[in-house]
């Protein structure tokens, strides 16, 4: 066998390229090159692929999921970032347990994409 994959990268689409990729960097995600299509975005040891390309029913049924330590931390940040109005249409619902053990704070992106943000459940 080859040797393990270095990463693995997910397309993300975007209804508004410009307002997606604000949205990104709002959220402390380091963008890579200018391509007008395609831009990488990272924080830490993860990112995805941004790109210029969307389809409704995909977008709407698309999802990503994140793990950080800090769930608590994250939904300051998310809440405060759809509470600005800056970004129509973003929504979230705060961290809460989930029957099949994760604490998850669920949020939509300017395209509709949602994300699950997970950290393990407290002590």
């Amino acid at each position: 066998m080859p040797e393990d994959p270095k990463s693995v990268l997910t397309f993300l689409p975007a209804k508004d390229f410009g307002v997606s990729c604000r949205f990104y960097e709002a959220l402390g995600f380091q963008a890579g090159d200018d391509d007008p299509d395609v831009r990488y975005y990272g924080r830490g040891t993860t990112g995805f692929l941004l790109q210029n390309f969307y389809v409704k029913k995909w977008a709407d049924n698309f999802m990503m999921a994140m793990h950080v330590d800090d769930l608590e931390e994250w939904w300051t940040e998310i809440q405060a970032l759809v509470d600005s109005g800056e970004f129509p249409g973003v929504r979230a619902r705060g961290p809460q347990l989930e029957d099949w053990g994760m604490q998850v704070l669920y949020l939509w992106d300017p395209s509709g994409v949602l994300w699950h943000v997970t950290a393990d459940p407290g002590p």
